[in-house]
């Protein structure tokens, strides 16, 4: 088997790359840096500038199918000139992608695509599952909805599409989890807002499993990628400190404060979204890290 992935060298990307070439499955991926282009059998690299809409068409030449995760930081100040390049890093990408594949002789099947649990409406109390049909007005939110329609485009082209909305994914190596870890490790840890909000998280070792379980299995439509057991902010907090046995006596972090320091995109940090993952675990696939103890214990 052969995939395509985009975003190949990121957090995510990278997990997924490691977890095939255990499984044996050949990976090309798309890259904007020529120089990082590489031309092993098992990993070969094709140059792509979507804002100029180039791209090697033999980057889909016997694959089988595309993940598709590239997408510009949601973690970086949401400045008009930031806010338009999230959006266009998906939207355009995706475009090229489907054009490409449309254009060009190729074998590929199926679409899996990173999308995000911003799609949810800000709640304390609700418990979302995929048949949730209402989006955030958040600027997240637009940003997903516009994104999970363009990928839906391939289903014209007899390719099934498969779409993984996926939570705080946690890992060391980057992401946002060492960004709420490092106040905590300096013994300046506090909760954010009042602490209430759930934040739906998945160990970045399961989420690629999950992209691969996805594939496997010829999965088709809308899969939440989070753990079974969401966790409220302060919950994390208290755990975290507990884990690197450091204190917690600050008071909570008022949201104005953070509002001042990181703009609007401080919005990630206190919107509220308690999603299930049944979907995906009635499929057969199992989480390594059900717990949020079991996650701290490994990553901290």
């Amino acid at each position: 088997m052969r995939v395509l992935i985009t975003g190949a060298t990121g957090l995510v990307g990278s997990a997924i790359v490691k977890l095939c070439h255990t499984k044996a499955i050949d990976v090309n991926y798309l890259t904007t840096s020529k120089s990082k282009l590489s031309n092993e059998d098992n990993y070969k690299g094709f140059y792509w500038n979507p804002n100029e809409n180039e791209i090697d068409t033999n980057c889909v030449k016997d694959v089988d199918a595309i993940i598709h995760l590239v997408g510009a930081s949601i973690s970086k100040r949401w400045t008009k000139k930031h806010k338009q390049a999230i959006m266009d890093s998906r939207l355009k990408t995706t475009a090229l992608l489907h054009e490409t594949v449309k254009n060009n002789p190729n074998n590929i099947t199926q679409i899996v695509s990173a999308s995000a649990v911003g799609f949810y409406p800000d709640s304390l109390t609700n418990y979302y599952t995929e048949d949730q049909t209402q989006v955030s007005s958040s600027f997240l939110g637009q940003v997903v909805e516009s994104w999970e329609r363009v990928v839906d485009a391939f289903t014209t082209l007899n390719i099934s599409v498969s779409k993984v909305r996926i939570g705080l994914v946690f890992s060391e190596k980057g992401g946002a989890f060492p960004k709420i870890i490092q106040p905590i490790k300096y013994g300046a840890g506090a909760p954010l807002g009042t602490g209430e909000q759930w934040m739906s998280w998945i160990h970045l070792d399961d989420l690629a499993r999950l992209f691969l379980h996805v594939i496997e299995k010829n999965l088709e439509g809308v899969y939440n990628g989070v753990s079974p057991n969401p966790v409220t902010n302060k919950e994390l907090t208290k755990a975290a400190a507990t884990k690197l046995n450091m204190p917690l006596f600050l008071p909570n972090v008022p949201q104005f404060a953070l509002k001042l320091v990181l703009g609007e995109m401080h919005i990630i940090l206190f919107e509220s979204q308690r999603v299930s993952s049944k979907k995906i675990e009635n499929t057969g696939f199992f989480f390594e890290y059900v717990t949020l103890d079991k996650a701290l214990e490994e990553l901290l």
